[in-house]
């Protein structure tokens, strides 16, 4: 297999070059190349224009800021399969409050819109010109997804189109970082668009984490990005973007370097810190469920989107195999309830050989004192990671959502998780949705965890701290599992400050009561998982483009034994 080439043959940034790397390739495929050759294979589909949130709330009658409920519950929603969830969720009973914070998050989006020679390709990071800009001017490949999934909602897919062209293009440039290769399959964190006046030109500049906090290439953006190809493909109901052999081969690299064979005896994905949305040093490295999570959701993803050709089938068949020692290994281990917590309490250790039920020889002593109390009788979660003698209780959100969108928690797990949710609202919500994990670690712990990091201190930023941008996710996770009215509750705890706020990427404190210490302000990934949120539970349909069914060829997870019986 050969890597898709890039479009320019200069140096970039200091280590990395654009160049053919395609054996016997005489021309070099242009980007205008890649979109006229697409236009040339797009099918004519027969799908009629799904109905755009805009245009639901312009057609509203405004009642003391409400709109009738009957103009929206009679409405008829109607569009080919590829555009509904093919889920029975719900209407959301008429919810759509006309909330003034909704023309306001548009209007700020469009602002983080970025061009390159004339084409929408993402949206900034954020817009706060009252701070120094660092890193937040370029386009984050995992903080564009919510931006991708509001605008596809919307009914605007160009933006997206050009976005999955132009990261594309990037993952076969060659990759250096102190005169070492990354792989070929890696996707950048972010790029940025330079513009020279006096040349009148544009160029790209990627990071492919020799920029990043820490030196530490991103794992999940690779997987982010099968996960929106997938998005794009079902929200537009075209597939001649992702049938493109160009994608096809992107898809392949990003595969490779997942799944090749190793030293590993676990099917979960090795990863240090800082490889994904928590990018500091935080204690995930190892087998982080965040990762793990969005691994199993981008598997499924290409899956679908992988043709099933002579190639194809091979990788079909490897992410077969995976998916079924993946969600054993997960579901199994890394799940925590009341009665698992039990067991792992009675645990005996140093067992040996293939009998043995404590596998990982955790000693039960190292159960923090906190998870007692913090376990509700009805409830449970993946808790954060799981490696030998070591696992991580904590709480965190994405990883969970993510696992109930791609259906890696069983029906019984998810609805577990979303108990677990309204059982500790206060801890793990507050004030303002939504804690990126629970609990925060301090003291001398923190000092040893982070390294004295300054800005991971308890219940600040990564450490415990709100992020909004969460709440498309929760949202998403509510209405698969039935539950709108979790997402009703914790989004009007959101339109109660965030505009106000100026859209902060972050909160600070045990309740999320204060704005983030070093917090930029119109952060463009809260402001669209808010629209995203809102559009979602308004038109529930949207949760097909992010959410998979459940995988009835799954072996479902095998009970483990408690430790020992009296």
């Amino acid at each position: 297999m050969s890597p898709t080439k890039g479009y320019s043959s200069h140096r970039q940034n200091g280590s990395f070059t654009c160049r053919d790397q395609t054996a016997g390739a005489t021309n070099e495929i242009e980007d205008f190349d890649l979109v006229r050759l697409l236009s040339s294979r797009t099918r004519p589909l027969n799908i009629e224009r799904h109905i755009s949130y805009a245009e639901i709330m312009s057609s509203a009658e405004m009642s003391n800021g409400h709109c009738h409920r009957t103009n929206i519950e009679n409405r008829e929603y109607v569009s080919s399969p590829l555009r509904r969830s093919g889920f029975n969720t719900p209407r959301s009973n008429g919810y759509c409050e006309l909330h003034p914070m909704v023309a306001d998050a548009w209007e700020a989006l469009r602002r983080s819109l970025v061009s390159f020679r004339g084409q929408p390709v993402g949206t900034l990071a954020a817009v706060d010109h009252s701070v120094e800009e660092l890193n937040y001017d370029q386009v984050f490949v995992r903080d564009f997804v919510p931006s991708a999934l509001a605008f596809l909602m919307n009914g605007e897919e160009e933006v997206v189109k050009n976005f999955l062209l132009k990261t594309l293009r990037l993952q076969s440039w060659e990759k250096r970082v102190d005169q070492f290769k990354l792989g070929e399959g890696v996707m950048p964190a972010s790029f940025k668009v330079l513009h020279d006046p006096i040349r009148n030109s544009e160029t790209l500049i990627a990071d492919f984490g020799e920029s990043a906090i820490g030196r530490v290439a991103p794992v999940d953006s690779g997987f982010w990005w099968i996960i929106l190809l997938r998005a794009y493909t079902k929200s537009t109901g075209d597939t001649s973007l992702a049938e493109m052999p160009e994608f096809q081969n992107g898809i392949r690299l990003i595969l490779s370097l997942c799944l090749s064979e190793g030293f590993d005896t676990f099917p979960t994905l090795l990863c240090a810190d800082g490889c994904c949305m928590i990018d500091r040093r935080m204690g995930v490295y190892g087998y982080p469920i965040e990762i793990q999570a969005l691994f199993f959701m981008a598997l499924r993803c290409a899956q679908l989107l992988l043709k099933q050709d002579d190639v194809g089938k091979e990788f079909v068949k490897l992410i077969d195999d995976r998916l079924h020692a993946l969600s054993y290994h997960l579901r199994s281990y890394f799940w925590l309830d009341l009665k698992q917590l039990n067991d792992i309490y009675r645990y005996k250790t140093e067992e040996y050989s293939h009998t043995a039920v404590n596998k990982f020889n955790v000693m039960p002593d190292s159960l923090p004192d906190w998870v007692f109390d913090f376990m509700p009788t009805r409830g449970g979660y993946f808790i954060g990671n799981v490696s030998p003698a070591r696992m991580d209780f904590r709480w965190f959100c994405l990883g969970n959502c993510v696992a109930i969108l791609s259906s890696l928690a069983t029906p019984h797990q998810a609805s577990a998780i979303m108990d677990l949710i309204e059982a500790r609202w206060d801890e793990l919500v507050g004030e303002m949705p939504l804690r990126i994990c629970y609990p925060a670690i301090e003291g001398h712990e923190w000092r040893i965890v982070t390294g004295c990091d300054p800005k991971n201190t308890r219940w600040s930023y990564h450490n415990g701290g709100s992020w909004p941008v969460l709440l498309w996710l929760l949202t998403a996770a509510c209405i698969k599992t039935g539950r709108p009215h979790i997402a009703r509750r914790a989004i009007e705890l959101a339109e109660s400050r965030l505009s106000k706020d100026h859209w902060p990427e972050y909160y600070d404190g045990k309740a999320g009561r204060y704005v983030g210490k070093q917090a930029r302000k119109f952060q463009t990934w809260s402001i669209a998982g808010y629209l995203v949120a809102k559009m979602m539970l308004e038109d529930p349909s949207h949760l097909g483009m992010i959410s998979l069914e459940e995988d009835k060829q799954m072996k479902p997870p095998i009970k483990r034994s408690a430790s020992w019986t009296c």
